[in-house]
């Protein structure tokens, strides 16, 4: 797909704010999402009609130049097939902003894209598969990259095309200070509904950040390593090579929290007309108490998901603030969570109450915007399984032992605690370049390179987290220069 490249000093962010619409308002705000989800499934239903009648000419033995011309997949080549098609599909489209089909189109462009690449061997990662038709349960979200999009002056209020003056929650003066001061640019704007029916829009805004690294910066140690973890006391662990134990972050839990009054609200949702009558196996109209019920079901779920999203903020902003280098773990969190049916139920629920993945990605941009250094371990580097004391590695480790103890020199140390102090150590090769600075405590402290300093390695592979990166999107030729990376959380998320 299209990418856009960004000049050096300024980087593409994300500002998020709750909308505050009026009925009318939110009316529209369904009738582009609708727009959205009609443009995709009609050009995703032809998609898949062409490509079945390709294969059947296939099986008739007539020759690939003769075949039915094939679909182009390119946004501009759906754009142009959905503009001959939507008078007779969607005789109200003019009712909508533009912007809400290219969205639809948007979204159908990437996924037959990813499906294609994943199908070549062109994509790492997960099997990506072919794209699937949206439904009414769908994420309701459409995109603007065009028209008035505007930060009102009076900082309660923002424009977008054909929807007009929408009221937000919560002030929009971070943003509106940097538009006014020539430092942000808007790229697009995207209005989406979350699983409590509350809208927010989300600027992705263009802005010169240069890195200035705050005064209390340094406070901390310079180096430490964070091993992360589902405990109760043990969500962030802290340490430094020498083996002192800086911090430590509880987990918030909060959807387990959340637990006795989802069985309930779920248990009466069950007990009222729904959308789907068991008996007779047909779909059916839903009570209204029963939409009432979802609605309380989906503010339960964003209240917890609010929550786990504040404590992590709060605490990578800390590290990126306080510590020159930062080693954290690269987890495989979605394969953690892949396999294991009912008997891995309650570890399931742990890691996703948790949310592993979002601490090294919210670190990824915190690192950037003040100036310090993330060092990735590599998915091979045995930060648990390796003796902080000695170097020597422990095979047979569980998750159930947490307490590491070790058989060659005796040391007695908190699991957590041990992998910090690792990841602490690998940190440390990376500090002044490739060798280390020999401040540890342990025998192997003044070991260089990338093995942490006596942490013995499967794989030395680390990575050096930087500002450079790549961003995809609408394209914008007139910005040349360093490639920059999206954050995905801003400063008024």
């Amino acid at each position: 797909m299209a990418r856009f490249e960004i000049l050096d000093g300024w980087t593409a962010q994300a500002y998020k704010f709750a909308l505050d619409p009026t009925p009318s308002q939110v009316r529209a705000f369904r009738s582009h999402a609708g727009g959205a989800r009609k443009a995709h499934n009609t050009m995703l239903a032809a998609v898949k009609a062409v490509m079945n009648q390709r294969q059947a000419e296939r099986t008739y033995g007539i020759a690939d130049d003769e075949l039915t011309p094939a679909l182009g997949w390119s946004l501009a080549g759906l754009r142009k097939q959905w503009n001959v098609r939507k008078h007779e599909v969607a005789p109200w489209w003019d009712e909508n902003s533009k912007e809400a089909y290219n969205s639809g189109l948007d979204a159908l462009a990437r996924g037959l894209d990813a499906w294609s690449k994943s199908r070549k061997g062109k994509r790492a990662g997960k099997t990506i598969g072919f794209p699937r038709f949206k439904t009414a349960k769908s994420r309701r979200s459409v995109r603007f990259t065009t028209g008035t999009i505007r930060v009102e002056t009076d900082r309660h209020h923002v424009t977008l095309p054909r929807l007009g003056r929408i009221k937000t929650f919560e002030s929009t003066r971070k943003l509106a200070r940097r538009i006014e001061a020539g430092t942000a640019r808007i790229l697009s704007a995207t209005v989406s509904e979350d699983s409590a029916g509350r809208w927010h829009v989300a600027f992705q805004v263009l802005v010169h950040r240069a890195v200035e690294v705050p005064g209390h910066i340094g406070a901390g140690e310079p180096v430490v390593g964070v091993d992360v973890g589902v405990k109760a006391d043990a969500l962030i662990v802290v340490a430094a090579p020498d083996g002192r134990e800086l911090d430590r972050v509880p987990a918030p839990k909060s959807l387990t929290a959340a637990q006795a009054r989802l069985r309930a609200l779920q248990r009466r949702a069950a007990r009222q007309r729904g959308p789907y009558d068991v008996a007779t196996e047909t779909k059916q109209k839903p009570s209204k108490r029963w939409i009432k019920q979802q609605r309380r079901i989906g503010r339960t779920h964003a209240h917890a998901a609010a929550v786990r999203r504040d404590v992590l903020h709060k605490a990578t902003t800390e590290l990126a603030q306080r510590h020159q280098v930062i080693a954290v773990e690269t987890l495989n969190a979605s394969g953690m969570r892949s396999a294991g049916g009912a008997r891995k139920k309650g570890l399931n629920l742990a890691l996703a109450d948790a949310a592993l993945a979002q601490i090294r990605r919210m670190l990824s941009y915190k690192t950037r915007w003040y100036g310090s250094v993330l060092v990735e371990a590599d998915r091979s580097f045995p930060s648990s399984k390796t003796c902080s004391g000695c170097g020597r590695r422990k095979p047979n480790l569980t998750l159930a032992d947490r307490t590491y103890v070790c058989e060659h020199c005796g040391l007695t140390i908190d699991r957590d605690r041990n992998a910090a102090i690792n990841l602490a150590r690998l940190g440390d090769t990376h500090r002044t370049g490739d060798t280390g600075t020999g401040t540890g405590s342990s025998p192997a402290a003044t070991d260089s390179g990338g093995d942490g300093r006596g942490a013995t390695q499967e794989s030395a592979t680390t990575r050096v987290v930087n500002a450079a990166g790549d961003e995809a999107s609408t394209r914008h030729d007139n910005i040349v220069g360093q490639t920059g990376t999206v954050s995905s959380e801003g400063e008024a998320a």
